[in-house]
């Protein structure tokens, strides 16, 4: 490995950043500049979408620039106009609104959900659910997120929505997070990193009264064998002492063999993404089959379980920002993993005396069969999850 070399990476497609299309061309009848109609175009998409009207201006440290506002326009042309973009999409592709979470029974009270990931900023959907934090790249003791990665899959995991009437909210609203900042602003890291927030997470554990961990982190393809052995049994080390661990498949797919470590695990819940075509906001409409596929050297299937990953709205870390929104865009597997370990989280706030096998073995169990997954169990239906 040559000095400098990033050896892991974020589980995110490089297109994961919404804000202006692709193809680098503006949309149809949107001039340089602020338009006129921003903020009433902006406040009519809002209110279609669930969102009150002046949710942002009511947070703390948000300012409606006039830059934001046409931001927020160009947002709902582009990206919003597909029901699929909606995190309710999400949750109705995949079974979410069974009696259990409609009643609001199990939501993940009582869970802690550790995330090894870029880091988790203030967010107002995350307001007084973060349990602790740990930087493994600075040392430094405050909660922040420089790349917005973390702070996403977070939100995904369990943000309340309470900035977008609910609109937004994650799987698990009710559990609380445990976060290690693994990662770097860009995305990269070092196997060194993630082992040691592997090895603070063993250390408090009973603490934090850790049940679940999401790894949206795999290595590189070149990344050399021994380093992906030691990440490896690493991450099954989580395993070995009772945890649900989660973890993403990776963007080097669809080939054969393409799963990132250490979603090649047999311990371990790896998450792919079905194939899915490529949404009207990219120049042309094609087949987005990125997911990374088994089977592992050991002739393991993988993924084990497939969940939404393409085109997500979750929590933005840099909405104070002038410029920026409370809610952005990511696709990867990095976004589908969060959507099972919350869906775990659920399924734990309901049955806390499940071990993890027991809750891989209902996953299996209560996977559908949906185009695009054939790879693996099938896709992820919280219905039959939640179902005795």
């Amino acid at each position: 490995m040559k000095p400098g070399r990033p050896q892991m990476r974020k589980a995110v497609s490089r297109n994961e950043a919404g804000g202006v299309p692709k193809c680098g061309r503006p949309c149809p009848g949107m001039k340089p500049g602020v338009s006129r109609s921003a903020q009433s175009a902006a406040s009519r998409f809002w209110n279609e979408a669930g969102v009150s009207p002046n949710a942002a201006s009511r947070v703390p440290g948000v300012k409606l620039w006039p830059e934001v506002l046409e931001k927020q326009f160009l947002f709902c042309r582009i990206f919003l106009s597909k029901k699929e973009f909606y995190m309710k999409w999400v949750k109705q592709n995949i079974g979410y609104w069974c009696d259990d979470i409609i009643a609001g029974k199990y939501l993940g009270q009582g869970i802690c959900i550790a995330v090894l990931d870029t880091g988790i900023a203030e967010h107002p959907d995350l307001e007084g659910r973060v349990a602790g934090f740990r930087d493994f790249t600075e040392g430094r003791r405050e909660c922040y997120d420089d790349s917005g990665h973390g702070t996403h899959v977070a939100g995904i995991l369990a943000g309340d929505g309470r900035a977008s009437a609910g609109s937004y909210a994650g799987m698990a609203p009710c559990s609380v997070l445990l976060a290690g900042k693994v990662l770097d602003r860009e995305g990269n890291g070092d196997v060194e990193n993630v082992i040691s927030g592997i090895q603070w997470l063993k250390k408090v554990k009973d603490q934090f009264g850790v049940r679940i961990v999401n790894i949206s982190v795999g290595t590189q393809p070149d990344l050399g064998d021994v380093q992906k052995q030691r990440l490896l049994e690493a991450v099954e080390s989580l395993w070995d002492i009772g945890m649900v661990v989660v973890v993403s498949a990776g963007n080097y797919g669809p080939e054969a063999g393409s799963v990132a470590v250490p979603g090649n695990s047999r311990k371990v819940i790896t998450v792919g993404v079905p194939d899915s075509v490529r949404p009207a906001v990219y120049c042309r409409r094609e087949k987005m089959n990125y997911s990374g596929r088994g089977p592992t050297k050991e002739c393991v299937i993988k993924p084990d379980v497939f969940a939404p990953g393409t085109g997500i709205i979750s929590c933005n870390s840099r909405y104070k920002q002038p410029g920026e929104h409370l809610y952005s865009i990511k696709s990867g597997t990095s976004m589908a993993a969060p959507v099972v370990s919350g869906a775990a989280a659920c399924l734990l706030s309901k049955y806390p005396d499940m071990t993890n096998v027991e809750v891989k073995l209902k996953l299996r169990e209560s996977c559908v069969k949906y185009p695009g997954t054939e790879a693996g169990w099938g896709l992820l239906n919280v219905r039959k999850l939640m179902t005795a």
